[in-house]
């Protein structure tokens, strides 16, 4: 799977309240995002930005590709090292820094993953694949803060 590969994704502002971007208050933060053949993804601004609270923002959408990238990663290195994975959830979190001049950046974020396996003796594998899925995951590899992973994991029965 060697090669370039390309991403397409639509956004779109719908927080237009009828006269733009007139001042910081008078515009809503509200956007679809849509890629061709997927549902659309109603998204704002994170609610101390003025943002809804009940949509995706982009911190909330980076700590998801994070995690589920990870998570991906993860399935693929049990099964090169022969560890069945039976359950797998992630209770991930992120620590953004505001900069003080309107700006900030992503200092970490924390992965805890809780995975089961099928025996006893998959278990030391099944850590090691955490560490082959840090390797692995396309995004973490593209982000220049720290994706660290605190995995607890169990055996079936």
């Amino acid at each position: 799977m060697n090669g370039e590969h390309r991403y397409r994704v639509a956004t779109t502002w719908t927080g237009d309240r009828g006269t733009g971007t007139s001042g910081y208050r008078d515009y809503d933060r509200s956007v679809t995002i849509e890629i061709a053949g997927k549902p659309g993804l109603e998204a704002s601004a994170d609610r101390p930005f003025r943002g809804d609270p009940a949509k995706w923002n982009p911190e909330d959408l980076l700590l998801a590709a994070l995690s589920e990238c990870h998570l991906l990663s993860y399935l693929h290195a049990c099964v090169t090292l022969g560890v069945i994975v039976l359950d797998y959830s992630d209770e991930a979190e992120g620590t953004m820094a505001l900069d003080g001049r309107g700006g900030g950046a992503f200092t970490e974020v924390v992965l805890r993953p809780r995975v089961v396996v099928a025996d006893a003796s998959m278990l030391e594998q099944a850590h090691r694949a955490h560490t082959l899925a840090n390797e692995w995951c396309f995004i973490a590899n593209s982000v220049n803060f720290p994706v660290r992973h605190e995995a607890m994991i169990g055996v079936a029965g």
